[in-house]
């Protein structure tokens, strides 16, 4: 690939904090790290995929085709085993089909949607996990394709005001506490995320051709 390309990378989101860590992950391989925002033409992105990595590759495959340059995108949801997975690639809009409350945002709403559903499973069957999937597109059509995941337990109330989505309904018995209750640097250290971002800093030297 010419320096030039190799040199950006766009980033299917326009969310800061995935920016950040992934400018701060390339930092090490000189490479800039532009996003959505830098390429207001392209639109929305329809996620319609059956799955994560389906839906990672529908945004970076798009996006690099777009714009010519590596993309890279990932996906992410909480899935229950009781559930049969629910409420996986629907997570973020799980609850839509349900009126908000005063007060309530749309975290709120699928977390009372998600704790209503599983109100009569027992303790021994709540078992969970964070799934995020990324996925990472060179014009040419080469791709790198990685996962995370980070097991749980659903509990039967949010608890902690750290994170976001269902962060606070999701309890890692490793550590006897909530997502919600650990700092920023805690939660990437074990989270589904965090694990997915290092295997692609890991692969990216072979997938960007880098000797």
């Amino acid at each position: 690939m010419p320096d030039e390309m190799k040199n950006r990378v766009v980033l299917a989101t326009t969310n800061r904090g995935k920016i950040r860590e992934l400018a701060d992950g390339l930092a090490a391989h000189g490479v800039e790290v532009l996003n959505l925002a830098d390429f207001p033409e392209l639109g929305e992105i329809e996620e319609n995929g059956a799955t994560f990595e389906e839906n990672a590759l529908i945004k970076a495959r798009a996006v690099a085709e777009a714009t010519g340059l590596v993309a890279v995108a990932d996906d992410s949801g909480l899935m229950v085993d009781a559930l049969g997975g629910a409420p996986g690639v629907f997570s973020a809009r799980y609850s839509d089909d349900w009126a908000l409350l005063p007060g309530e945002n749309r975290d709120k709403r699928n977390m009372r949607k998600l704790l209503h559903a599983m109100e009569k499973v027992d303790d021994a069957e709540r078992e969970c996990r964070f799934v995020t999937c990324m996925a990472a597109v060179r014009p040419d059509g080469h791709e790198l394709i990685v996962k995370g995941e980070w097991r749980g337990r659903l509990l039967r109330e949010p608890s902690g005001e750290n994170g976001f989505g269902y962060d606070p309904v999701f309890f890692d018995p490793e550590i006897g506490t909530s997502a919600a209750h650990l700092t920023t640097g805690q939660k990437n250290a074990r989270s589904h995320r965090g694990k997915a971002l290092r295997a692609l800093l890991a692969g990216w030297p072979a997938f960007m051709g880098e000797r």
